[in-house]
């Protein structure tokens, strides 16, 4: 062995010997999930899967938001979900079920990468998975962004050399999260590749996971029971696997619909609780709402939200929505009922003023005071901006939520133009690349 093999071969070994230390010995948290998150929220890509219109307001109460999903998912639904998640403070992770999803613009959008690997599923999803996202990165991801840094000269010279670097950077800096997954009829345990005789006993979860901190330095151990909820099986694993961890953060997902159940979770040990279908479902419940306030409303869409919050509490009952289910779970939500009453009255005041900006242009084009798409701001926009932008945000709104009412606005309304003049996009249009497919605004109330 050669002077300079000793010396890199030490170098590495320093380098580990500093890592373990960072993570064992210094009196502080290297590790860059942040230790005080309780509650994140599971923002599913796919298509089908709505956000509710007022969801700045939702999410504002959550820790963190992981962005990704199991099924229908895609790197066009995933980039569309990044930028409507631009409108939240909440930091957003990415949780990528195929490497293709991973881009430059999700990169840039993420508080970080969270790589899976499935501890009790099969070899494909513990290592291949892995290993078709290096090689994605290697050879795809890490050259296309050398080439769009750097100048043609130092790509040509030193191209490999930097996007091996890169390669390694990305993969170093990524968050790995050690699943271990209970539910075997789920989408997850199917894609990961685990039956019954995969399920682990409380001492089988332990023991992997004490292997995925020290072996496998694995940011994150997550107990999934996807879409169901893990009750005393979950609770005997949590309360044996808590104890063995001190590094690695410890999740559970699955069937959190309540607060005693996320009480029950966190107190047997979890860090944090991850929802996810309960957030989806508040989309569909804020657009019935609206129907139904606008069907026995004798003035339709022009409510205050004054008349739209007397209407909800004499006619819903607001303890019994998804709304109330979700913020429930979260446990600084001190008032759950009370924040999902303000919450569901800034959700359909939306819908409403969203429907009355659509009846409006259609009454514009039948009386002939628009006939070109980019006179509508001019015509009536601005005076639903204001509205809207109060309803979607927390109090005091900002910048983003203006830039999130002014693109609902102009997606409803450039449709509806459309629609009405029968014609499609022309060159000249204003363009909207706002993705508003995933707000629950194909049948606005009239």
């Amino acid at each position: 062995m050669s002077a300079f093999d000793r010396i890199a071969r030490t170098i590495g070994r320093a380098t580990t010997a500093g890592c373990l230390a960072g993570r064992t010995l210094l009196p502080f948290d290297t590790n860059p999930v942040p230790g005080d998150w309780e509650h994140v929220t599971k923002v599913d890509p796919e298509d089908a899967k709505k956000l509710p219109i007022a969801y700045p307001r939702y999410l504002e109460h959550t820790d963190g938001i992981s962005v990704g999903g199991s099924a229908d998912v895609t790197e066009t639904n995933t980039v569309e979900t990044f930028r409507l998640l631009s409108s939240v403070s909440t930091p957003a992770f990415h949780e990528p079920s195929a490497a293709s999803h991973v881009t430059e613009e999700t990169l840039s959008a993420s508080a970080f990468l969270a790589v899976p690997q499935v501890l009790n599923g099969d070899d494909e999803a513990f290592v291949g998975t892995l290993g078709t996202g290096t090689r994605f990165i290697r050879e795809e991801l890490a050259p296309a962004a050398v080439e769009k840094l750097l100048p043609s000269r130092v790509v040509n010279r030193y191209g490999d050399r930097l996007a091996e670097f890169l390669t390694n950077w990305m993969l170093y800096s990524a968050v790995f999260e050690a699943y271990v997954i209970q539910n075997p009829d789920s989408a997850a345990a199917r894609e990961a590749g685990v039956g019954e005789s995969d399920l682990l006993s409380p001492e089988q979860a332990r023991d992997r996971a004490m292997a995925a901190e020290r072996y496998l330095g694995s940011e994150v151990l997550y107990l999934e029971y996807s879409g169901t909820y893990g009750g005393s099986e979950a609770v005997d694993i949590l309360e044996m696997t808590a104890p063995a961890l001190d590094w690695t953060r410890l999740w559970y997902g699955g069937g959190i619909d309540s607060r005693d159940k996320a009480t029950e979770i966190l107190s047997a040990g979890a860090d944090t609780v991850i929802v996810g279908d309960v957030f989806h479902r508040i989309a569909a419940e804020e657009a019935d709402l609206a129907s139904s306030f606008v069907a026995d409303s004798e003035i339709g869409t022009s409510a205050h939200p004054d008349r739209i919050e007397a209407w909800l509490e004499g006619t819903a009952d607001v303890a019994d929505t998804a709304a109330v289910e979700y913020l429930s779970t979260i446990p600084s939500v001190e008032d759950p009922a009370g924040a999902a009453r303000d919450c569901l009255v800034a959700g359909v005041t939306a819908h409403c003023v969203l429907a009355r900006a659509e009846t409006d242009v259609r009454e514009a084009i039948r009386e002939g005071r628009l006939t070109d798409p980019a006179e509508m701001s001019a015509v009536f926009r601005d005076d639903y901006h204001s509205r809207l932008e109060a309803r979607l945000g927390p109090p005091g709104g900002n910048s983003s939520t203006s830039t999130l009412a002014a693109n609902l606005l102009d997606s409803v309304c450039l449709r509806t133009f459309r629609e009405s003049t029968r014609s499609p996009q022309s060159d000249d249009e204003p363009s909207v690349s706002f993705p508003a497919h995933h707000l629950p605004i194909e049948e606005l109330p009239r």
